[in-house]
């Protein structure tokens, strides 16, 4: 009998785990995948770590997290300066001053770039946003709305901006300094030789079973251990029995190149509808990989979602929200189960995030 099953071992489930394995607890942490490390996987390729389900930042404020994962890796400096394409134009993201100054050419100043932003936010003036292109445009005004966010938007969720809620744009960033760091947190890097290298070391000493399909026999792993910590998706644990909840899924297409810089940068986002992709991502530049005169650049591609693929982003509208909230009442009467991680608390997080809740629950 095991103290606690862990079901994924993505970050979620290797926290717990490995809190609870320093308690002395008996633990088991299964995966239906043949690998650990859930969404932050990388994988070497020709001497690169690349990131398998997409580009992965670390960032955040809380210093307990950071010394906690830097405990088992060590992170580097990178600091996360996406460039934005659309045709054959590039600009700087987040929206600062390198960016205006590009669009505008009469942008020197902060002032200068609130003139402009300000002008266009005019179209807004005394109209409250009933959409998401709406809201763009009453936050940075018609210019910036469409080159750098209604193709990438449209290509995210594949729906016009103009059939997508209002409070998907809450707010944009608006910096009006030259700076390119994406984040503002205190504490950003990737670690050192992957992020696979950081899972190994939450789960060193941890029985892991992958391949090992929980929903195979729930009813027998349930009666190997004391306590299940259940990190999948939370309609999937109940058996759809409400109803599907919906997602969005990824495409990636990754690929090995002669040639030591395909890009120069580790993130471009590509953000107009002239091609199908969201982004570009450069493996190498994540960890400053150096006489190399190959590189890996992975294409990512938004894509519906269904039961044959990855989850990767759930859809925080009212309709799902509200079949969310009656699965969570559910979820409320389960005994001796934890939920958590994004799919089974049906919430976008960062990775900070989900290494913040998962040292703060009570095992």
């Amino acid at each position: 009998m095991y103290d606690y099953l862990i079901v994924g071992a993505g970050l979620f489930g290797a926290t717990v785990a490995n809190r609870a394995h320093k308690e002395g607890k008996k633990v088991l942490v299964i995966d239906s995948r043949d690998h650990i490390a859930g969404n932050v996987y990388t994988k070497n390729i020709e001497g690169i770590n690349v990131h398998q389900y997409g580009a992965h930042i670390f960032h955040t404020n809380y210093k307990d997290v950071w010394d906690y994962v830097n405990s088992f890796v060590e992170f580097n400096r990178y600091t996360n300066s996406p460039v934005a394409r659309i045709g054959n134009e590039i600009y700087n993201m987040p929206f600062n001053m390198n960016t205006f100054s590009k669009i505008w050419n009469d942008v020197f100043t902060p002032e200068d770039a609130m003139r402009h932003i300000n002008e266009e936010r005019k179209e807004m003036d005394g109209k409250e946003p009933s959409n998401l292109e709406e809201q763009a445009i009453s936050l940075v005004g018609r210019t910036i709305y469409e080159k750098l966010i209604k193709g990438y938007t449209e290509k995210q969720w594949n729906r016009d901006c103009k059939d997508l809620p209002a409070f998907i744009i809450k707010r944009l960033p608006v910096r009006l300094i030259y700076d390119n760091n994406y984040f503002n947190d205190k504490y950003q890097g990737i670690p050192i030789g992957g992020y696979t290298k950081l899972v190994e070391g939450m789960l060193d000493g941890v029985e892991v079973r992958l391949n090992t399909n929980f929903f195979d026999d729930v009813e027998g792993y349930k009666k190997m251990a004391k306590k299940i910590v259940y990190t999948g998706m939370l309609d999937e644990y109940f058996g759809y029995q409400l109803g599907r909840l919906e997602y969005r899924s990824l495409r990636f297409e990754t690929k090995i190149l002669n040639v030591d810089n395909f890009q120069g940068n580790a993130v471009v986002n590509y953000t107009g509808h002239e091609v199908d992709y969201t982004r570009v991502i450069e493996h190498k530049h994540f960890e400053y990989v150096k006489d190399n005169n190959k590189t890996v650049v992975t294409y990512e591609y938004p894509d519906d979602w269904d039961p044959s693929k990855e989850a990767y982003y759930v859809i925080n509208d009212d309709k799902n929200n509200k079949l969310a909230d009656e699965y969570r009442k559910l979820k409320d009467k389960e005994e001796n189960v934890i939920f958590g991680g994004r799919l089974a608390d049906y919430k976008y997080y960062d990775m900070d995030d989900v290494i913040k809740n998962a040292l703060s629950i009570e095992l």
